[in-house]
């Protein structure tokens, strides 16, 4: 069987954890921050986990991690 392709995409924005949780960094925090509280900054800040519907569709994308 041939070797599967990495998406790029994925590769760069999620991680595993080491019992097979999909972590992922919240969005919105990379530009226009000066109307956003730091409330809402400093949460942003956070890592968090995928939702379980996207879990199985996030692992292919990123079959080696």
């Amino acid at each position: 069987m041939p070797k599967l392709k990495t998406h790029s995409g994925a590769k760069k924005r999620f991680n595993l954890t080491k019992t097979g949780k999909v972590k992922r960094g919240h969005a919105f925090k990379s530009h226009i921050l000066t109307k956003k509280d730091t409330k809402r900054k400093r949460g942003l800040r956070q890592g968090a986990y995928a939702d379980e519907t996207n879990v199985s569709a996030i692992k292919r994308m990123i079959p080696y991690k």
